[in-house]
């Protein structure tokens, strides 16, 4: 799994103030859940960005004075008309903690239904899962050469090795759709019988 390193600073005052003036240096705040304490600090806000703007899943290494924390990413927030960073949350990695995450869905493969001239159209691009940090992997794969024409892929249909997905069982990932040609193909050949 790709991780990052960020270099942060311990936060010792809160509150608006103190944010702002972080905010004036470049730096954007942050918390660590999830370990033995909370950890409020501070990083350049360029520090965050193969992190923030990725559709891949990743590890963050923060390090703070001396301190190593491995963390995932669990939110973040922008400023609603400048769309700069403002805060983000990270939640740090214990051995025998289960965690919730997002991960990315990746299909592979060409469906049958696609051969057979339809259209795949793609429903969800990433599940939640509950799974212990060593079990966390950059994303799951999910094969579709065997979806037809009007076929879908749903979570159910997805099998994990030590992760639960959370999503509903139900849900569509995938599915192949007919195109307006087949459609009217179809139609055509209809009217001859």
């Amino acid at each position: 799994m790709k991780t990052i390193t960020i270099e942060g600073q311990l936060r010792t005052e809160m509150g608006k103030k103190a944010t702002r003036q972080l905010r004036s240096q470049e730096l954007v705040p942050g918390v660590i859940y999830g370990g033995a304490r909370e950890v409020n600090f501070a990083a350049p806000a360029k520090a965050f960005k193969p992190i923030v703007y990725t559709s891949e899943f990743m590890q963050a290494e923060i390090k703070i004075e001396g301190q190593t924390y491995v963390c995932i990413l669990k939110d973040l927030q922008f400023e609603k008309v400048t769309d700069e960073l403002l805060h983000l949350d990270f939640l740090e990695l214990v051995g025998d903690k289960k965690v919730v995450a997002t991960l990315p869905l990746h299909l592979t493969g060409v469906p049958a239904g696609v051969k057979a001239g339809g259209k795949l159209v793609t429903k969800m691009k990433s599940v939640k899962v509950k799974a212990l940090p060593n079990d966390l992997r950059e994303a799951i794969y999910v094969d579709i050469t065997n979806l037809e024409l009007n076929g879908n892929v749903r979570i159910e249909d997805v099998k994990v090795e030590n992760m639960e997905i959370l999503n509903s069982p139900r849900i569509p990932i995938a599915s192949v759709v007919l195109t307006r040609q087949l459609k009217q193909e179809e139609n055509k050949d209809e009217k001859k019988k």
